[in-house]
């Protein structure tokens, strides 16, 4: 059962951008910002989160950048940027100095594609995708000695780009191989030695959206029930990947952006939030696997959409810009969740493999259980 939309969110003024990069450990976060003296100019910010009330810090260089420009924040407060110049794809590291901003280059990589990965689990290094023909290299772009370091190529053409520990070595990607997309683990310590991760039917094409390592619960996009839906597992698991009926709305798109972590033997009492785009605009849903129902909430006025993160107490942080407060973060207490007495709690390790919550098609093909991949049971260390 789902609750009926809130009125959408006020479109974005000139001053605002949607959308910004937090880093794993909540401390940092940073944009590319619109505003200031020419509203089409375009600029790098960081937003300091770890304080008692967020700041935001522009980082302008010595000319606007490109919309398409790409920022990462590092823990240690600077900003790395990816800008493309003349065809090549430069890296380079902000930070505030006084008036101005200091720039240390770490140098560039000649390819076609190239795009950041989402922050690593460490914080002090970046990483870059650059899918190609028949093959993607993955890149050590910042936090390296020598500049950008290749670390690895991987057979298909890679999208996407999801940790599954905390040690920046297990990375999932989208791989489009043989004309179907499957999620694969890139072992970044063992010369990106590739694992299968999701393959939930032969036939069908498979994409991680979201893991979190407390839990392992996991959040993917699949077409094996016959369309393309949202569904869920643990890693490690044996219980079918599930489809919920509630994450199946008729019209609006859903775009799971943040888990709650901190939840370490019971995945389905883990909130997720999501964001929900529709012909009128974007606003916020919240769910959990034990509720089997989708919240529908409005987000903030300036809320940077599809941004956030929640805490381990399972409150969601939306960081926003309005021009009264170009710099803030609202705080929304999500309601607990009381897991079933019938959820087997920390059998969730031993739960989701890969077949609908819904009544399977007869058509479907049996999806092959996560447990068959080779990750289950294998901690970052081994």
């Amino acid at each position: 059962m789902t609750t009926a939309p809130p009125a959408p969110a006020p479109s974005p003024g000139p001053t605002r951008t949607a959308g910004c990069t937090i880093a794993a450990d909540g401390s940092y976060a940073a944009r590319l910002a619109r505003g200031g003296g020419a509203p089409d100019s375009w600029f790098p910010e960081r937003w300091t989160l770890g304080s008692a009330e967020p700041f935001a810090v522009p980082l302008p260089g010595n000319q606007p950048e490109e919309p398409g420009t790409q920022v990462l924040p590092m823990t240690d407060g600077r900003v790395l940027i990816h800008r493309v110049v003349d065809g090549r794809h430069t890296f380079t590291l902000l930070y505030p100095t006084g008036p101005g901003t200091g720039e240390v280059q770490l140098g560039a990589v000649e390819c076609g594609e190239l795009s950041l990965l989402p922050p690593a689990p460490g914080g002090t290094r970046a990483y870059a995708v650059a899918p190609g023909e028949r093959s993607s290299a993955v890149w050590l772009v910042a936090g390296g000695a020598f500049g950008p370091e290749h670390l690895a190529e991987v057979p298909g053409r890679c999208s996407g780009g999801v940790w599954l520990d905390g040690t920046d070595r297990l990375l999932a990607l989208d791989r489009e191989l043989d004309g179907r997309t499957k999620t694969v683990a890139v072992d970044l310590e063992r010369g990106g030695e590739v694992s299968p991760l999701l393959q939930i039917s032969e036939e069908s094409d498979d994409r991680l959206l979201l893991a979190d390592r407390d839990s392992g619960l996991l959040l993917l996009r699949s077409d094996a029930p016959g369309e393309d839906r949202i569904g869920w597992g643990v890693l490690g698991g044996t219980r079918p990947v599930r489809f919920p009926e509630c994450l199946r709305p008729s019209g609006p798109a859903l775009s799971p952006f943040a888990i709650q972590p901190g939840q370490v033997l019971t995945p389905e009492a883990c909130a997720v939030a999501l964001r929900i785009d529709g012909p009128a605009g974007s606003w916020l849903g919240t769910w959990r696997p034990a509720e089997r129902k989708l919240r529908q909430l409005a987000p903030p006025e300036g809320w940077l959409t599809g941004s956030g993160w929640w805490t381990r107490e399972g409150q969601l942080c939306l960081p926003y810009a309005t021009d009264a407060a170009p710099c803030g973060v609202a705080r929304l207490d999500a309601a607990p969740s009381a897991v079933p007495p019938d959820a087997d709690p920390g059998g969730s390790r031993r739960g989701p493999s890969a077949v609908a919550e819904d009544p399977p098609r007869p058509a479907m093909a049996r999806p092959v259980p996560l447990q068959q991949a080779p990750l289950t049971g294998r901690t970052a260390g081994g």
